[in-house]
């Protein structure tokens, strides 16, 4: 046995390296501690091409958004305007307004990317792809597991609370998107859990009558999903438009 940096080493025989009896030795390979398993040299070379497109592209996804955000700016201030309109206050007709809005909502931005992939004559479900998606979804699950838990066993005044909690769980999704998309993805997604958690502040706080909730929860969702998505949308419009004019 042979104690070497503090390991026990096994049976193993130095060799003796040069014909003059020189003292350096070569570690043999029986009773040598592995340090690491080898990688997979494939997965390895499909996260760099991975890496390498998606900062390529950053300017296409860019582009990309800018659709997307108006279409869904513009479905959540239809929403919020059918859901103050028409009175829609019980827990299931805010449910199926708000989930079916996202829902349409979720299937144009898929169309939208389909076009600019077939446009550009790339796979739609690439790599990158599935890297957004993977980003994406478990923040945007637990989102609706708990948003939804909460308006079937809940209260009938519990749609501010739903909708604090969906527009906490997306800026957390937009957020984990943001490291595979444009950096103001991230800030968007600073910005939309920020301001949850602040309203979640003031409305623990303050008492709010009873019966004014639902009121509240289409108010909060038309702005989060509604103003901000537009104004978002605009922006990166206008900016792209000037950096090709320029």
């Amino acid at each position: 046995m042979y104690l070497v940096g503090g390991m026990w080493l096994g049976n193993f025989q130095p060799n003796v390296l040069g014909k003059q009896g020189g003292k350096n030795f070569a570690l043999a390979s029986c009773g040598f501690v592995v340090q690491s398993n080898p990688m997979n040299p494939n997965w390895a070379e499909e996260n760099l091409q991975t890496i390498r497109t998606l900062m390529e592209r950053s300017a296409v996804y860019r582009r990309a958004l800018a659709p997307i955000m108006l279409f869904a700016g513009t479905a959540g201030i239809v929403a919020a305007v059918v859901g103050l309109y028409f009175h829609v206050n019980s827990n299931l007709a805010f449910s199926v307004l708000w989930l079916g809005t996202a829902v349409v909502a979720v299937t144009e931005a898929l169309l939208i990317t389909r076009r600019q992939a077939l446009h550009a004559r790339e796979p739609f479900w690439s790599p990158p792809t599935r890297r957004v998606t993977q980003a994406l979804l478990p923040p945007l699950l637990a989102g609706l597991c708990i948003g939804g838990g909460l308006l079937i066993v809940g209260n009938h005044d519990v749609e501010l609370y739903v909708s604090l909690i969906w527009v906490l769980f997306y800026g957390c999704a937009l957020h984990a998107a943001g490291f595979f998309m444009p950096h103001g993805i991230k800030l968007f997604g600073w910005l939309f859990m920020a301001a949850a958690c602040a309203l979640f502040s003031v409305v623990m706080l303050q008492d709010i009558q009873f019966g004014i909730h639902e009121v509240y929860g289409h108010w909060v969702m038309g702005f989060f999903f509604g103003v901000l998505h537009l104004a978002y949308g605009a922006y990166l419009y206008l900016t792209e438009k000037g950096k090709n004019a320029a």
